[in-house]
């Protein structure tokens, strides 16, 4: 009875599906004989879901009110304020910036793109990117394009994007610009300033006084990349671009905030034309309302309620502070086993996942299972969540992968 309506809709999730293989594995032989590494969650080394306590706290002392009202379609006014917060640490920027709330990072990326290209465009990211990017842009009638995101030296490919940007703004009037980074998914690569330089320029040039480019900054895992202030020092650059190039920033306060099936996050636009972001938030309500209608109350309480207290704030730093560094040792065990075995990897910065490049990931996928070891076969390689798994298991899985591979 349903129409694809030009969707290409799988059977099921595929890491959703590998990872019920593997909770199905563990079922029959034990937790001890199977690395889940599918997981876009953080565990602690017992494998149980971190959820911080202090943000724990606030929400266990939440009045009825405080969870069961509707919430405002564009977010509590205190939520808003504190998101930028959240999102922009330190930096405070010189341009005008509006909050919309959204379920996750997801409900920014959807809202972008529905907003900010029309129907039947193409939607650039990396060739190295989140499946569900694909997903979102065909439920909205759009497709997703790539560009080689490393060169031959594993630098970010500036020659790539340009070309890319160049042939899409000769058929398109507008464009929407997927960049993930800090901690890119799934490769755990961050952009650096220079690389933010050279795209910038290249932006610029391309788009001239006519064209429209909104840039969405998929900043998810921005808080688990390490220093925060030194992973917002690319921010700056994004202010007073030319009017016809929009930065909208999408927050995840799921991942920030432990709160990942509260469904909290916000897309943020930063202009220097006061009427764009008025208008960025009057269409992004629009979608909201025509889609999810409006986000949880209480986890944009929780967060008004965390930076409405400095010393509360102060304890959740801290304590994702240290789940950080955890993740941070778990990564550079696993680039260092690399290394020491002679796996390739693709460049890794931070974050929840690193990712080795590969002709036939399904197949090396599908070896790997009979051996209790689960990663995420994609497009180019496999993605190993080293967020889901202990240093130990960081520490095995590179020999394991290669011996795979030959």
């Amino acid at each position: 009875m349903a129409q694809q309506n030009g969707r290409n809709i799988p059977l099921e999730d595929k890491i959703f599906g590998i990872s019920r293989l593997a909770n199905e594995m563990i079922a029959e032989k034990g937790e001890k004989a199977v690395t889940n590494a599918t997981i876009g969650a953080l565990l602690d080394d017992e494998g149980k879901l971190v959820v911080l306590s202090s943000v724990v706290e606030v929400l266990k002392n939440l009045a009825p009110e405080d969870y069961a009202e509707y919430a405002p379609i564009g977010g509590t006014a205190e939520f808003k304020q504190c998101i930028k917060k959240a999102a922009f640490g330190k930096y405070q920027p010189k341009c005008f910036t509006e909050a919309v709330a959204t379920p996750g990072g997801t409900g920014a990326i959807r809202n972008t793109i529905d907003n900010y290209s029309k129907i039947g465009d193409q939607v650039l990211t990396s060739d190295w990117y989140w499946a569900n990017y694909s997903s979102i842009a065909q439920e909205m009638g759009r497709t997703a394009t790539t560009y080689s995101l490393f060169d031959d030296g594993s630098n970010f490919n500036i020659a790539a994007f340009k070309e890319k940007v160049e042939k899409l703004l000769s058929e398109q009037e507008s464009l929407v610009i997927i960049i993930n980074t800090p901690a890119h998914n799934p490769t755990g690569y961050s952009l650096t300033l220079e690389d933010w330089d050279k795209l910038l320029k290249t932006v610029k040039e391309i788009a001239g006084e006519d064209k429209k480019v909104t840039l969405l900054v998929d900043v998810a895992y921005i808080d688990f990349a390490g220093d925060p202030d030194k992973y917002r020092e690319f921010l700056p650059k994004l202010e007073n671009l030319p009017a016809n190039i929009l930065p909208v920033i999408s927050y995840s306060a799921s991942k920030t905030f432990t709160l990942y099936g509260m469904r909290c996050g916000a897309m943020i636009c930063m202009t220097p034309v006061k009427e764009v972001a008025q208008e960025f938030v009057r269409v992004c309500q629009f979608s909201s309302r025509a889609s999810w209608s409006n986000c949880p109350r209480a986890s944009m309480v929780v967060l008004s309620k965390i930076y409405e207290d400095k010393a509360l704030l102060e304890r959740v730093d801290k304590e994702r502070s240290y789940y950080c560094d955890l993740l941070l040792k778990r990564g550079k065990a696993f680039e260092e086993e690399a290394a020491k075995a002679g796996l390739k990897i693709v460049p890794f910065d931070a974050g929840f996942f690193a990712s080795i490049p590969c002709d036939n990931p399904d197949e090396i996928s599908k070896k790997l299972q009979q051996q209790g070891i689960f990663l995420v076969p994609l497009a180019k390689g496999l993605r190993v969540s080293i967020a889901s798994i202990t240093e130990k298991e960081c520490r095995m899985l590179p020999a394991k992968i290669l011996a795979a591979m030959k």
